[in-house]
């Protein structure tokens, strides 16, 4: 059998110069073969993405509007929107989104996605981490063990090898939460310290005085005075060694390093200074907070930030009771006028935006959410929450567009073909960016655990 992990000298491929001639010599295998196998190892390296954009839905959006629409359904669960074709023959969208059918032979469609936990936090933690909370179903959760697996966006900094300026995984414009304003778990580094942790962009991109004061000085503060705090820390730490030199410290130390670093850099702030853009293409994304989130989202990858995720902004004026994509209530209002729009103007001019840069073909952009919403509409003209059938759509590296994978049932309840867990999902996030989901990470005890126990879904690829 050949084996292409050989230690002995090896081509660029992974492949040695003995297990070639091995081969060769047993008649196992022929130039052609060769050259074929060459040839997919060179396209797998070409699909591999250097960054990913996440666009995170929380709230859960409805299934049924947006990517898997039932018009053969009854009227109280195909809901008062149509669906519309896309410029993919057979492959319908709701009608809310006719910029992205439009675009559809650019995304991928997973119909039969399900975390079968009914609850914002719980569901959310599977989706953002690949890994299922324990128990399902606990809503108003908060981080810590047993459910403190590393997000993904921590995963990837984590593993991300290359030094650079700007931190390897961000979120913004906000982090979620819960109503009671407590943090949903799955959002940070877990047991992989806060080395790991994703920076977070707690920001307003829409509003006319945005700033990223993690980026500059305060007005009080001359580069003098910074300089004299950058020699007065040193002090300090070199007095801290000499008590105790421990991981902690040390991780510490590359924070601070790394946080002068970046008010000295003009470099950093000019990556979220989307002034810089014309006002035609900041209005082609929208002018409000999701939008112009999301075109700071592309600024940074071009600035080779790897991970980042976006979630939906939500202001402090979101009704108490169908707050952002929780369309308990009112929801073919809520969806035409606050919701869908926006998404749909921002998602597409983001992948417009990339493909005429040239990019697009090396970002993966993945829309998700905690879980979509019931198939029956309830009497207060809203859906309730539902982690058995959903659906996320991906696109760019690695991607093969106009496709859709798996379906749920008649009524947009459950799977009813190539149900896709989150773990899966994951996996094949890590796979895109070049990260296989047996890849190693470790625990505080020093336990080798893999990145992901789901399957890549390679019907997608």
């Amino acid at each position: 059998m050949l084996s292409i992990y050989d230690s002995s000298v090896s081509m660029c491929d992974r492949i040695s110069r003995r297990e070639i001639l091995r081969a060769s010599g047993a008649g196992l295998i022929g130039l052609p073969a060769l050259g074929t196998q060459l040839l997919g190892a060179n396209e797998e390296r070409a699909k591999r993405a250097k960054s990913c954009i996440v666009l995170f839905l929380m709230g859960g959006p409805p299934q049924h509007s947006t990517w898997d629409p039932k018009p053969e359904a009854p009227a109280g669960i195909r809901g008062e929107f149509g669906p519309i074709d896309t410029n993919v023959p057979g492959v319908q969208v709701g009608e809310l989104m006719p910029r992205t059918a439009r675009m559809m032979d650019k995304i991928a469609v997973l119909r039969a996605v399900a975390t079968d936990d009914n609850a914002h936090s719980s569901s959310g933690y599977a989706m953002l981490t690949g890994q299922p909370h324990i128990p399902k179903n606990v809503e108003g959760a908060n981080p810590g063990a047993p459910n403190n697996w590393p997000s993904m966006g921590a995963v990837a900094k984590h593993l991300y090898r290359r030094r650079q300026l700007l931190p390897a995984a961000v979120r913004l414009p906000q982090h979620i939460f819960n109503t009671d304003q407590s943090v949903w778990p799955g959002q940070d580094a877990g047991w992989l310290g806060k080395k790991a942790e994703p920076w977070l962009f707690n920001c307003r991109p829409a509003s006319p005085d945005f700033d990223v004061p993690e980026f500059r000085l305060q007005a009080d503060v001359s580069l003098d005075r910074l300089n004299n705090r950058r020699s007065l820390l040193k002090q300090i730490e070199s007095q801290l060694r000499l008590a105790e030199a421990t991981g902690a410290v040390n991780a510490f130390t590359e924070r601070q390093q790394q946080a002068f670093a970046l008010l000295d850099s003009p470099m950093a702030r000019t990556a979220c200074d989307i002034k810089e853009e014309s006002n035609e293409l900041r209005d082609r994304y929208g002018r409000g907070q999701f939008g112009q989130s999301v075109l700071l989202a592309r600024r940074l990858v071009e600035a080779e930030v790897n991970f980042v995720q976006v979630n939906w902004f939500r202001g402090p004026e979101e009704p108490r009771s169908n707050p952002v994509w929780d369309t308990h209530n009112d929801e073919p209002n809520r969806l035409k006028n606050v919701l869908v729009p926006p998404f749909d103007q921002a998602y597409t001019a983001l992948l417009e935006d990339l493909e005429q840069r040239g990019t697009l073909d090396e970002t993966l952009v993945v829309v998700m959410a905690e879980f979509g919403r019931t198939p029956k509409i309830n009497a207060a003209a809203g859906r309730g929450h539902w982690g058995y059938v959903f659906s996320v759509a991906l696109a760019g590296c690695g991607i093969r567009g106009g496709t859709v994978y798996g379906a749920s049932d008649e009524i947009g309840g459950y799977p009813k073909e190539g149900r896709v867990d989150s773990e899966d999902v994951a996996a094949t996030i890590f796979h895109c960016l070049g990260y296989p989901p047996h890849t190693e990470i470790h625990d505080p005890l020093g336990r080798a655990l893999p990145i992901s126990r789901g399957q890549v879904i390679r019907q997608i690829l």
